[in-house]
């Protein structure tokens, strides 16, 4: 942490000075072919999360509008939530992490990621320093109370994989949905939980009130990376295959707005950033937000491009912790695509 609180400071008079200017409006697009569905609802597990921060700007910019698309988002605990209301079809899209497009295969379900969000997972594995004051390794969990945004999310996924290779097995923990804002914060502070795998900006609340020792830390790529043995794709746009099928141009819209999300961050300094998201988002704490997007920033997709070493990584992570998806047979090449963000790149050069 100690790097990102040194970028911080340099950030500072960035973030304290007068922006200039307004936000940049989404520019407004000449018309084109209808859309097949132009009137969505996406689902997502924990809105606010640095994880999710291109789906935000998409909003909040103006760029989902821009494509031709209206677009109801729905708040869930965690991404496992929001997966569930896709398949029950309460949801056309989810912004989640890539992985579900990976383990739902076997079970039936066909579903394909369409644009890329983040290019690491951006889960941190942290223990209570009060409830672990001895805390040597992963392994010294056995027993203990781990709190995830929710069962079965990503950060379930990942707490499983780190424990796995410490040669703990699921049932070892006891795990526990804390969500993804100011009640995981409590959770830790409270005591309830021995140890947590989140998000930003709840790591880095909890990190500048020295709440929490981290552990694992896939905010930083090259750490994600020798932490799963290999790029692991995370949050993106998922949708079923039939809905790609049926609506083709309305795939493309989604995936045009997210790649001009991906670019604008790229671009953006703290200030921006402050000014783009809404107040919730924020913790009550400027400053912990600006520590956590500095964090975060540089596991966010520059481009939207999933990775093609990425879904065996996914593959590989999952299988670790679930047999019957090393078992089972999955096309890989048919849980996502870079067509419509390779379309986007052709529409949107980045400059």
């Amino acid at each position: 942490m100690s790097k990102i609180l040194r970028r911080h400071v340099l950030a500072l008079p960035l973030a304290a000075a007068p922006l200039l200017g307004a936000v940049p409006a989404a520019r407004a697009q000449a018309p084109g072919p209808a859309l097949e569905k132009p009137q969505l609802t996406l689902a997502v597990g924990g809105k606010n999360l640095l994880y999710y921060l291109p789906l935000t700007i998409a909003e909040q910019l103006g760029y989902f509008k821009a494509e031709g698309l209206e677009i109801k988002i729905v708040d869930f605990a965690g991404g496992s939530q929001a997966l569930r209301a896709l398949v029950g079809g309460s949801a056309d899209v989810v912004s989640g992490a890539f992985e579900h497009t990976v383990n739902m295969q076997p079970k039936g379900q066909k579903l394909r990621a369409i644009a890329l969000m983040g290019r690491a997972p951006q889960i941190v594995l942290a223990i209570n320093p009060k409830s672990l004051p001895g805390f040597k390794t992963v392994a010294d969990l056995k027993g203990k109370k781990i709190g995830v945004t929710a069962p079965g999310s990503s950060t379930n996924v990942m707490t499983n994989f780190v424990l796995a290779k410490a040669g703990l097995k699921p049932g070892d923990v006891s795990i526990i949905g804390v969500g993804a804002g100011n009640g995981a914060v409590a959770a830790v502070r409270s005591g309830q939980v021995d140890a947590i795998a989140n998000l930003d900006p709840v790591i880095s609340l909890l990190s500048r009130g020295n709440d929490i020792r981290i552990v694992s830390d896939t905010r930083i790529v090259a750490e994600a990376e020798r932490v799963f043995g290999g790029p692991m794709p995370a949050g993106c746009l998922y949708v079923p295959q039939a809905f790609v099928d049926k609506n083709p141009r309305t795939v493309q819209a989604l995936a045009n707005a997210i790649v001009r999300a991906n670019q604008w961050i790229q671009k953006a300094g703290p200030g921006d950033i402050i000014k783009a998201v809404p107040e919730s988002y924020l913790l009550g704490d400027r400053a912990v937000y600006l520590d956590a997007f500095l964090a975060a920033k540089g596991a966010l997709s520059p481009d939207g491009l999933f990775p093609d070493k990425g879904p065996e990584t996914a593959l590989r992570a999952l299988a670790s912790i679930d047999p019957e998806i090393g078992k089972a047979t999955i096309d890989l090449k048919a849980v996502y695509t870079n067509d419509f963000v390779k379309a986007a790149l052709a529409k949107y050069p980045p400059k």
